[in-house]
């Protein structure tokens, strides 16, 4: 009988790093959409903006460091690192914090630490904590949702207050309970009600709280879930750190929950509010700044999970998963030195 003999790799079909960031793109394409219900056409424009402007920034420092232009953009990395962070600017903020944040994240956290591969921080969440630092009024404070706006903007309307600023006219069309154009996240909404004396079960007789999560995003959280289960299932990345993150969040929020329901949230607002399902399943899940053995990433984003209920609870943020991926990243060297994988065939060292 007649073998033969191949040399490694012997995984097929095996996708391109562009065909990879193509199809992460896609999967959060339902929780785009159901974002842009929401709050409106800026996260559209922010996201195709951020995307462009990410491409013009690797294009520019990749010209000055003389390293090939055309292969480095086709692995489709800046234009994925663009649309998480368009995803996770407010509706209206002004351009020039977008183009500031994307630069800072292709040129300083990507391409000064030697491009895609070497950076020790998820580039988006980076540049997210950099904008939310220097400009807080700016990155706090989100459009109001769909229902709670006075006049919806349409395309051309929402371009022209993103890149040239809102009037008075439109203030005055907007507003409806809201602090100009804009409002607080339904997070930061309890943590100040929170701050003022009420009770969370108070805080959450807001009119804005009326679905229990904050309107919208409930939505918007179930479909940026789904997207990420596509993700899983087409095997584009794997379960233990999005699994990890959401079990141990729900653990934390529950006994917190339990031990004293008038000061603590309770775990469905945890995972179904804020930014949960998006930072779980496509920012957290960043393969080059992530742990990488299955039980090093059960370690990583059971971390992330952990920050990001401490954070919530008793830091002075409140969606705290920037702050926990950065600290997860930091982590994550030092975890993949102490569980590493066994290598086949061998016995685990003792």
């Amino acid at each position: 009988m007649a073998f033969k003999m191949a040399s490694s790799p012997y995984l097929r079909d095996k996708l391109q790093t562009s065909s990879l960031m193509q199809r992460v793109m896609l999967c959060a394409l339902p929780g785009l959409l159901v974002q842009s219900y929401f709050f409106g056409w800026g996260t559209l424009v922010q996201v195709l903006f951020a995307m462009a402007t990410a491409a013009l920034c690797e294009t520019a420092i990749l010209a000055m460091r003389q390293r090939p232009i055309k292969a480095t953009l086709q692995d489709n990395s800046a234009l994925l690192t663009g649309f998480l962070l368009g995803l996770a600017v407010p509706a209206f903020a002004p351009w020039w914090i977008t183009l500031l944040g994307v630069a800072f994240a292709i040129i300083v956290v990507k391409q000064l630490y030697g491009g895609l591969g070497n950076n020790i921080f998820n580039p988006a969440m980076a540049a997210y904590v950099m904008l939310l630092i220097a400009f807080p009024l700016q990155m706090t404070t989100w459009s109001a949702p769909v229902g709670f706006e006075h006049h919806a903007f349409g395309l051309l309307e929402t371009a022209r207050i993103i890149f040239f600023g809102s009037t008075a006219a439109d203030i005055s069309l907007y507003q409806m309970g809201a602090d100009g154009i804009a409002m607080a996240t339904p997070l930061d909404s309890v943590k100040t009600a929170f701050s003022t004396g009420l009770t969370i079960n108070e805080a959450l007789l807001a009119n804005s709280f009326s679905d229990g999560f904050g309107i919208g995003w409930l939505w918007i959280n179930c479909a940026y879930l789904l997207g990420g289960l596509v993700m899983i299932k087409l095997k584009l990345i794997r379960w233990h750190i999005s699994g990890a993150i959401i079990g141990s969040l729900f653990v934390c929020a529950s006994i917190g929950y339990l031990l004293s329901p008038d000061t603590h949230l309770g775990p469905l607002l945890h995972l179904f509010s804020g930014a949960t399902m998006l930072a779980a399943f496509f920012i957290a899940t960043d393969p080059v700044s992530a742990a990488t053995s299955n039980q090093g990433r059960l370690i990583f984003g059971a971390l992330i999970g952990v920050l990001v209920y401490v954070i919530r609870t008793y830091g002075g943020y409140p969606d705290a998963f920037a702050f926990a991926v950065l600290l997860g990243n930091l982590c994550a060297p030092f975890i993949d030195h102490y569980v590493k994988p066994r290598t086949y065939g061998h016995r685990t060292s003792r």
